[in-house]
């Protein structure tokens, strides 16, 4: 069985597809990847399309050395304006995308729903081979394959608020404020009739104010002749 890097939520929605050692360029099959992640599939399926007719551009963002930059690029919603048209690399990553379509096919998902949910696109180990050159000597002639991953997921469709036919006894009544305003609110009222008992009472009844200096007094106040008889 294969292994994939992540294993979806819901495996009877979801179709996958892999390829390992593919004889394609690394960095442009990541940017590909990058860039279609998250796609429906019918428009991640048109982008490649016109990849490979030069009517659409790959941005690049991670591997840009030596890159040069394309008027094409800004029509994407991505920072600079590095790309190019990697046929080879796109004509593999679409006939990828297409097997997993396919895939879900079979399973009985709906493919107007499908979006790209993972794209990967990983290194695999590079092709060692020598080529001859003058004067006796040999060169290296490499190559760096890529391994791709695709995890097509079906997304169910929106439901329609239930507000629009509840009538508006039904609808639940929105709290405004929070608790401790209310509870703020009701405190103050209280004391605001503190103060108003305390208006009513007369000038003789109302508790005296007493001060530091007299509450010292009674505090070191020495009695003289406490004694009994």
């Amino acid at each position: 069985m294969t292994r994939y890097s992540v294993e979806p939520d819901t495996p009877s929605r979801t179709s996958k597809a892999r390829g390992s050692h593919l004889r394609v360029h690394f960095k442009h099959c990541r940017e590909i990847t990058h860039h279609i992640n998250g796609m429906q599939v019918n428009k991640a399926t048109k982008f490649m399309d016109d990849v490979i007719a030069f009517k659409a551009v790959v941005p690049f963002l991670r591997f840009t050395g030596g890159i040069g930059k394309k008027a094409m690029a800004k029509q994407n919603k991505t920072p600079g304006d590095n790309g190019r048209w990697p046929v080879k690399a796109t004509a593999v990553v679409r006939d990828l995308l297409s097997n997993a379509i396919s895939n879900a096919e079979t399973k009985g998902l709906d493919t107007a729903n499908l979006f790209v949910t993972h794209a990967q696109c990983n290194r695999a180990p590079a092709g060692r081979r020598r080529t001859y050159r003058a004067h006796g000597r040999i060169g290296k002639y490499g190559s760096q394959p890529a391994h791709i991953e695709f995890i097509l997921t079906e997304k169910a469709e929106g439901v329609e608020k239930a507000d629009e036919d509840m009538d508006e006894e039904e609808k639940p009544k929105k709290k405004y404020g929070s608790q401790p305003a209310h509870i703020e609110f009701i405190l103050t009222e209280k004391a605001e009739g503190v103060e108003k008992a305390d208006e009513d009472m007369d000038e003789e009844e109302k508790p005296k104010k007493i001060t530091r200096k007299d509450a010292a007094k009674r505090r070191f106040k020495v009695v003289v002749g406490g004694g009994t008889d």
